[in-house]
């Protein structure tokens, strides 16, 4: 029996060692009290007899609304799980690229403690403000009841979901320029969720969305976080260059007439949309 026990506290201890093992260690660039206070600069919740309130009312009324069209309502339902995670896997398709810790170190470094950093702002307003959620205020399920547990003990106002996804959209722009458009619409997408699902008023995701792009400025005080944004783009650059082969047979001709495929392979004539010619890459149009 004392032989059983003592392999299930070893069994366990090794799983607890695994686990915490996975869990990633964030490094914020700054704490909260070295953010800038929001209570300080910008209003706080609408009042419940003013024209906003309404709004918040209406929109409210929306959401509920476009729970039945079934795609967004699974996109909102993804989206309440709180997470960088959940951000990498939504935002995969905008950005254009698989984002993970092992295949991306260096991206998935800045987004992790760039988007820890930004969270903290609104740890003291949501304390401060103690705003309800629409969901309790109408005695309401959400369309995703199973998360419920977790919203309670939080504050409405601002939303965290919202500058999570706002400040990882930020983020993920100044790796990928290239695809900004698509990046911020799925950004606002995320934060609107939450009104979809019930978890935030309109006027909590306005905010968050506000209080993001000031965290996301904060950040580029850090010398620590610029290092780690310019190891990020590198990172990115080199994984969406033109292969090495195409590079290393351009370079061993000096014949600038020469036409190479994508695969560096030379061509009569262009059957492509893009091709290289000269070391640089052309595009027929």
């Amino acid at each position: 029996m004392k032989k059983t026990f003592s392999l299930l506290t070893l069994s366990l201890l090794m799983l607890g060692t695994a686990i915490a093992q996975e869990v990633p260690v964030v490094e914020a660039y700054f704490t909260t009290a070295e953010m800038p206070d929001m209570k300080l600069f910008m209003p706080g919740p609408p009042d419940s007899t003013s024209v906003a309130f309404a709004n918040d009312v209406n929109r409210y009324f929306w959401g509920k609304e476009m729970r039945n069209d079934p795609e967004r309502a699974a996109q909102a339902k993804r989206d309440a799980v709180y997470g960088l995670e959940t951000i990498l896997t939504e935002y995969e398709e905008a950005f254009g690229m698989k984002i993970t810790k092992e295949d991306t170190p260096e991206i998935y470094k800045v987004l992790l403690d760039g988007t820890a950093t930004c969270d903290s702002i609104c740890t003291l307003p949501k304390t401060y403000y103690g705003r309800t959620r629409p969901f309790i205020r109408f005695n309401e399920h959400t369309l995703a009841p199973e998360l419920e547990g977790e919203l309670n003990p939080h504050k409405s106002f601002p939303s965290g979901h919202t500058l999570l996804g706002w400040s990882s959209a930020l983020l993920m722009m100044e790796i990928n320029p290239a695809r900004a458009n698509e990046i911020l619409a799925r950004g606002y997408r995320y934060g609107e969720n939450r009104v979809v699902v019930g978890a935030h008023w309109q006027s909590d995701t306005d905010a968050a969305r506000m209080i993001a792009a000031v965290a996301y400025a904060r950040l580029h005080t850090s010398e620590r976080f610029l290092e780690q944004m310019r190891k990020a783009r590198e990172e990115f650059q080199r994984l969406t260059s033109t292969p090495t082969s195409v590079r290393q047979t351009v370079s061993q001709t000096s014949d600038d007439s020469v036409i190479y495929d994508l695969a560096g392979r030379p061509q009569t004539e262009s059957r492509q949309h893009v091709y290289i010619q000269g070391g640089q890459k052309k595009l027929v149009k």
